[in-house]
Order: C-alpha cells, then structure tokens, then sequence
C-alpha cells in the first residue's frame, strides 16, 4: 500500500508537543508535522521531531519508519508496531518533558506517553537518547524509563 493509500489522520498524533508545553492549542496538520518524515521522506532536523515523528509512527503501526529511525546497533529485530494486533497499546498522548540537545550529535528527549492496554491507563516516562550519524540523520538508541 503506497503511502497516499493509507489512511492518515488530519490532526498529528504527536499533537505538536515542545517541553513545557500544556496548552490545549490546536494540533498541528499530520502532512505538516510529522507526515512529512513518515511519508515524505524528509529527515527529522532535531532529534525532539524524530522524537515526535517515533510516537505518531507507533499510533499508526508504521513499523518499517521505526526500523528506519533506531540505531541499527539497537533496533530489536521483532519489532512491530501493529495497532491492530490484540494487545496493542491505544495511544493517548504525548508530552515532552525536556529536550536537551548535547552536541552536534547527540540529544536527550524525556517524555511522557500515555496509553490503554486492555481498558488500563498506562504513563511510559521515558529519558531517550538520540545520535545523529554521518548521513545526518537522527536515530533513537535507548532510553532509561522511570516510574515518576
């Protein structure tokens, strides 16, 4: 299925989130925001729209753009971000707690997203590291989750 094809939303999933941000504005057009690194192609300039772009492709089960985005060193090899498949996560929403850009090439992004499992709330608080490589591309390498 072409990416044209697919069923996108209007409004991005990622709602536009920027670290202390809490304002109930208006989410940002999908093709704006984060379709245009998931379908168009486009690199993700900083590594919190990577980061951004990461949550709207886990809503929309886009497996292959997460493979893509993770640092070959680290990507499991079973990944699948289907939100068809019976225990996946619904997606709620994501906040962005900090983003600290390090250097030239390497970033911290800690965010909260909040989802359902089976009629279950659930908060993953996570504290991402990104690294840019030599094509300039960002990727996600690990993170440290915390249970604050």
């Amino acid at each position: 299925m072409t990416a044209s094809a697919k069923q996108r939303p209007t409004d991005c999933p990622c709602g536009g989130a920027a670290p202390n941000r809490r304002d109930p504005a208006k989410p940002p057009r999908f093709a704006d925001c984060c379709g245009r690194f998931i379908d168009g192609g486009a690199a993700a300039p900083t590594a919190l729209e990577l980061m951004r772009s990461r949550y709207s492709a886990y809503t929309l089960g886009e497996s292959q753009y997460l493979r893509d985005t993770w640092a070959p060193q680290t990507c499991p090899a079973d990944l699948d971000a289907d939100p068809n498949a019976p225990d996946a996560p619904r997606w709620l929403g994501l906040q962005i707690k900090r983003f600290t850009p390090l250097d030239a090439t390497h970033a911290e992004v800690e965010f909260v997203a909040r989802y359902k499992v089976g009629g279950r709330a659930h908060r993953l608080h996570e504290s991402s590291r990104f690294i840019r490589g030599e094509d300039g591309r960002w990727r996600y390498v690990d993170g440290d989750v915390s249970d604050r």
